[in-house]
């Protein structure tokens, strides 16, 4: 099994939020499959560190990160500088109590693991999150450099993903941990399925349409609202002419549509903070019709990046500022 993205989850370009916003959504599905089931017990502070070889990487790390962050540490026996860091995160994992959870991969053993990650020298850091790969550092690192490294990565887990980790209980027997439950397939599996083929294929319509299929009878489909919101942006600039467009825009700043526009091609840049200011300073300057355009199409950005995204909260003020 590869590795998923390995962008950090603060990336601004729309292949990063897509793969975010398909990760949220499947370990949504995992924690209320999770909780269906009664949910996790207390584990075992000696369960917050595990030894992962290949064949267990699926269950082990991928399956189990939509429950709790897991930390890669690649290592081998004949790393000196393997053998100061390694002890760290093993301490770390304890002291963070099932914050996260600790895996532990000798490259010896599992070469196929580190050409996938593409680790060029050891020891090296990775975590997973909602199955996301997200590289942390290279090399022995002191401990508060790694402490806040560990701390941006458990806040984001929790932000963006929802991720509280596990609870621990120092009288827990070891071994408690168990894989993420399995999730079954859901009756609209097929159709998101045909949506991202149709995504991959550059049918952009064919997308948009897929997935409302899918919310005519679930409207409440997270991963379905999160697609439709993508496709529909990536429809809309399909064909534009970037050049022109920009032209367009600064030439013409009072041009509610042409502003619009360069809002849409700022957001499939990686622009995010570009296209929420141009439409909110849009929202400001306009009145009427032209300003419930500017706001609607605003909104639906914000959909695209995902509501618990800090730069979406920030343009929410700013847009209520620009409102009132």
């Amino acid at each position: 099994m590869q590795p998923r993205n390995m962008s950090m989850s603060g990336v601004v370009d729309l292949a990063a939020v897509k793969a975010a916003q398909e990760a949220k959504a499947k370990a949504e599905q995992a924690r209320a499959e999770a909780a269906r089931q009664g949910g996790q017990g207390a584990v075992s502070p000696a369960d917050l560190v595990i030894d992962v070889d290949e064949a267990g990487f699926e269950t082990e790390v991928l399956q189990r990160s939509t429950e709790v962050p897991v930390v890669i540490d690649f290592w081998a026996e004949w790393c000196q500088p393997c053998k100061q860091l390694s002890p760290v995160l093993e301490r770390l994992a304890v002291d963070y109590n099932g914050k996260f959870v600790l895996a532990k991969i000798d490259v010896d053993a599992n070469q196929m693991l580190m050409q996938q990650f593409g680790i060029q020298g050891i020891p090296a850091v990775f975590a997973v999150v909602a199955g996301q790969a997200l590289p942390l550092f290279q090399g022995a690192a002191p401990e508060q450099q790694i402490r806040a490294t560990l701390d941006q990565l458990v806040q984001v887990a929790e932000q963006r993903f929802g991720l509280t980790g596990l609870v621990v209980d120092p009288d827990a027997e070891p071994g408690a941990v168990e894989s993420a439950p399995q999730i079954p397939a859901g009756p609209y599996d097929h159709l998101l399925a045909a949506a991202v083929q149709a995504l991959d294929a550059g049918d952009f319509g064919g997308a948009v349409q897929a997935y409302k299929n899918v919310l005519s009878d679930d409207p409440g489909n997270i991963e379905a609202k999160l697609g439709l919101a993508q496709a529909e942006l990536l429809h809309r600039v399909q064909g534009m002419d970037p050049q022109e467009v920009r032209k367009a825009a600064a030439g013409n700043p009072a041009d509610v549509p042409a502003q619009i526009a360069a809002a849409d091609l700022d957001l499939v840049g990686g622009h995010v903070e570009d296209a929420f200011g141009r439409l909110v300073e849009t929202v400001r300057r306009s009145a009427g019709d032209d300003r419930e355009t500017a706001r609607l199409r605003l909104i639906e950005l914000f959909e695209v990046v995902g509501s618990d995204d800090p730069r979406v909260t920030a343009a929410r003020r700013a847009l209520a500022r620009a409102l009132f």
